[in-house]
């Protein structure tokens, strides 16, 4: 008996013939992390892949998987054994996806995809009509994106898409959305407002931030390429939150996607201006897990969500000011803003 349970000749190490499904829970533990979630995604009992992962320990005379904590960590072998792994259970899974074919009308399937809180405003009724329409019975799953763990996160398969700005990491599939130029909002009461933006004033000036914006390393790029830092004087979490502080306080700036801030300037007392120097257009991208299950539905869930996004011009515009506080001068703001929406 080994450190692993008894050997036998059926489970002696012989390469050609290793179970398929022992390389299936196998694949699944790598993504997952886990034996619960693993059994989960693979739709049997956690004993079953303990025991599967004990045969397959044996196969290959290594223990595959560690405990840390409350995760199973790959040893060397297994990292250096997973590529070959996954890219087998797929391609056969292809095959079978194939065959039997992928029907969207009767799929009860639950996806996740991560969106920042803009593009949950923008894009999410964009793609729940055009998902729905077509898979009445999918579930979807908003997550908060994480620029930092999204790498980790579609690598394992914790989310099945992502829609971010931001560059990730590692070799996943991917397609080109948007390009977004970004402008400096302010009140239209910012005496900034009045006269073109240089870069003095822009670097003087007071900066808020959104802390969800997935758009923040790029501006952080345009400006290091200066030699630039820049310390904004105020932080916030939502966006939602930025035309109400703007339009309270003349001396803030913000640094936001510019059809946004046009948008918002048609119902806000807000301005917007040129930024005073070059930054490249942001690019929002659509990500896809490279986990192998479910690859037929995701196919087809990859490429109606583009198709949703591509389509649509964003519902940026639910962010507005109708109801509006007293402006300094005692009056509520009411129709388009002095300035125009934009000094372009």
């Amino acid at each position: 008996m080994d450190a692993y349970g008894p050997r036998s000749m059926s489970n002696t190490r012989r390469g050609d013939c290793v179970d398929l499904n022992l390389i299936r829970v196998f694949v699944a533990i790598y993504e997952t992390r886990s034996l619960t979630a693993a059994a989960s995604r693979l739709f049997v009992t956690q004993p079953a892949v303990s025991q599967s992962l004990r045969r397959l320990r044996g196969e290959l005379d290594d223990p595959l998987f560690q405990r840390d904590g409350r995760t199973m960590e790959p040893t060397p072998l297994a990292v250096s054994v997973f590529s070959g792994f996954r890219d087998a259970v797929a391609g056969i899974d292809r095959t079978l996806d194939a065959v039997h074919g992928f029907d969207p009308a009767n799929s009860h399937r639950v996806f996740r995809i991560a969106l920042s809180e803009l593009g949950e405003i923008g894009w999410l009724p964009a793609i729940l009509k055009a998902v729905r329409s077509e898979a009445p019975r999918m579930s979807i799953e908003v997550v908060p994106l994480d620029v930092e763990a999204l790498p980790d996160w579609l690598a394992r398969g914790v989310v099945d898409l992502a829609v971010t700005p931001s560059p990730v990491p590692g070799r996943f599939e991917q397609v080109l959305l948007k390009s977004q130029d970004y402008g400096v909002a302010m009140s239209a009461a910012n005496p900034l407002a009045d006269r073109p933006l240089t870069m003095e004033a822009y670097l003087a000036a007071h900066h808020v931030t959104v802390a969800g914006d997935s758009g923040l390393p790029n501006l952080a790029a345009a400006l290091a390429r200066l030699g630039v830092i820049l310390e904004p004087h105020v932080r916030v979490n939502h966006f939602t939150s930025l035309p109400l502080v703007l339009a309270g306080d003349d001396s803030l700036v913000a640094t936001v996607p510019d059809t946004i801030a046009a948008g918002w300037a048609l119902t806000w007392p807000l301005a917007l201006k040129t930024l005073p120097f070059e930054m490249p257009a942001v690019n929002v991208r659509l990500f896809r897990r490279a986990t192998t299950q479910q690859t037929a539905a995701l196919d087809w869930l990859f490429t109606t969500v583009a198709r949703a996004i591509e389509g649509s011009s964003g519902q940026f515009f639910v962010i507005h000011g109708d109801s509006l506080p007293k402006t300094a001068g005692g009056t509520a703001w009411t129709g388009s803003p002095p300035h125009g929406p934009a000094d372009k």
